[in-house]
């Protein structure tokens, strides 16, 4: 079952740090906020952290900083080097001796495994740590309209109901620390797989002559809807790819699954077919666009073909 929680302007909310300020991060930043947290933000890049001034957050100039003013330390880094840095490198979360009562919630995807053994790692530590990676692109997030996989303890998931509702409407509990993240890789292979379908349907559909705008609502009312049309439907087809969720991702995600599915002995053929698709787009130099740009290498496709 779903945990769903309204957001509340409370004076009580404990100051939340969010270290990470890229397109997901800036947009739990943006809803925490919005919610009524005093949000302390640090991003690698500056230029990010300032900009967290600009939507009412707190700057910080380092991580020690953004943790020290925080009782609930929010990360949205890109992968799980990255975020075992954060909480165990030589200035990281758990070398800052922040005292009972903060807690640690990692919203991004990462290596399930790892993900378990980090969490047994601090936990001796003192740090409590909550896994939450987020299913839906930045501006999904920011409407509260991603959905939460939580990994960790059920305590520790009720007692983080405000900071977590607030993140995003829905989330749900799916067992220990690393089960989050295995749920989360499921559900990012069934979205990408969707994605690469839909672009080369549409590239079909293109091929013979349709015209795509007009075709898209067709399928949105056919058999073959998914909510990938909503989303990725009229980037794809006007060639719109600035990015709500970029292709560098999607390809770290995609290295994620074949490499767990190595580990429990499943084949993952169409993840290799979309894997080829990605590659060709970063060896285009794609990787900062949008992953509906698997649009671009199809269509690259064609008229070589052609």
């Amino acid at each position: 079952m779903p945990a769903s929680f309204p957001n509340s302007m409370n004076a009580t909310l404990p100051p939340v740090a969010v270290v990470g300020l890229g397109l997901i991060g800036t947009s739990l930043a943006k809803r925490l906020i919005a919610a009524g947290f005093t949000v302390h933000g640090y991003d690698v890049e500056a230029s990010r952290t300032a900009n967290l001034a600009s939507l009412g957050g707190h700057a910080a100039v380092s991580l020690a900083e953004a943790a020290r003013a925080a009782k609930i330390i929010v990360l949205s880094v890109f992968n799980t080097d990255q975020v075992e840095g954060v909480v165990e490198g030589k200035d990281g979360v758990a070398h800052l001796e922040l005292g009972a009562g903060h807690a640690v919630v990692c919203t991004s995807t990462c290596d399930p495994d790892r993900v378990a053994a980090l969490a047994a790692r601090v936990a001796t530590r003192g740090i409590r740590f909550l896994e939450m990676p987020l299913s839906g692109n930045s501006d999904q997030i920011a409407l509260g309209n991603g959905i939460g996989l939580v990994g960790g303890t059920r305590e520790l998931m009720d007692e983080l109901a405000p900071v977590l509702g607030a993140l995003c409407k829905k989330y749900y509990f799916l067992g220990s620390a690393g089960a989050a993240g295995r749920g989360k890789l499921a559900v990012n292979l069934i979205g990408g797989l969707n994605r690469a379908v839909m672009a080369e349907g549409l590239s079909f559909a293109e091929s013979m002559g349709l015209e795509l705008e007009a075709f898209l609502e067709v399928l949105k009312a056919s058999a073959a809807y998914s909510r990938t049309m909503d989303n990725r439907g009229l980037k794809m087809i006007r060639s719109d790819y600035a990015p709500h969720a970029k292709l560098s991702q999607s390809r770290k995600d995609f290295a994620l699954m074949q490499s767990m599915a190595e580990r429990v002995g499943q084949q993952l053929p169409l993840a290799g077919l979309y894997v080829e698709l990605i590659d060709s787009c970063l060896a285009h130099g794609e990787g900062e666009l949008d992953n509906s740009a698997v649009m671009k290498e199809l269509r690259r496709r064609r008229k070589a073909a052609g």
